[in-house]
């Protein structure tokens, strides 16, 4: 299978209101940013690892990984309220690569094995422009005025033989430049979707989120 080169797009912001400092913050035994970065790092299809940042503490926890290539957010990108799509324009700028796989430091459980399998899906097929990382979930949903989303509340059936539905995770995305240039959308026009584990889909968001993939990372770690 031909690949071609992808850059890594981590983007890192310093600070953090429900979990401070979540980036670097010690997460079973190493900074948090690393799990995800090593992982990254070690990775076959993975040319440069793009890290954008607005803090001196982050740049420096990330300095060790060698294909880090690390950018300064400009006065513009500055700020909570920044969006995703600005940060993404900003870093492929920066970078040679056609191809892009966008991730976030605080999904620090997913395994090294799940991006390669996501990129090489992606490149085996040529009918979606994008691809995003979603958890199955099996159980009854329902709208405000009780209406059943997924299921007739009339007709209970048994969970594992509902309909399933998808979350969309944050955990990774993968596009190319041409297509975020077009569409201004990291989800592209049509999207493959790409189920993983739901432990695998952990993200960090608040301190009990933290405590969970801690609980996870430690033991993985002692198997």
């Amino acid at each position: 299978m031909d690949i071609p080169k992808i850059a890594a797009l981590v983007p890192m912001k310093g600070h953090s209101e429900r979990v401070p400092h979540k980036n670097i913050r010690q997460l079973a035994g190493k900074p948090a940013c690393h799990w995800v970065l090593e992982k990254l790092n070690d990775c076959r299809y993975i040319e440069e690892i793009i890290v954008d940042t607005d803090d001196e503490e982050i740049a420096e926890a990330v300095k060790c990984f060698s294909k880090v290539k690390l950018l300064k957010r400009p006065d513009f990108l500055l700020g909570d309220m920044v969006s995703i799509q600005p940060l993404i324009e900003y870093d492929i700028q920066n970078s040679e690569c056609e191809y892009f796989l966008q991730t976030h430091s605080t999904n620090p459980c997913v395994e090294p094995d799940t991006y390669v399998k996501a990129i090489e899906t992606f490149f085996s097929q040529k009918e979606h422009d994008a691809l995003f990382s979603v958890t199955e979930i099996k159980s009854r949903f329902y709208w405000p005025d009780g209406r059943g989303i997924n299921h007739d509340p009339k007709h209970l059936i048994r969970t594992q033989d509902l309909t399933p539905i998808y979350e969309e995770n944050s955990c990774f995305y993968i596009f190319s430049r041409m297509v975020n240039e077009k569409i201004k959308n990291r989800l592209g026009s049509n999207p493959l979707m790409f189920p993983i584990d739901s432990l695998e889909a952990a993200d960090i968001d608040y301190m009990d989120d933290f405590h969970w993939c801690e609980f996870l990372l430690n033991n993985k770690f002692k198997e």
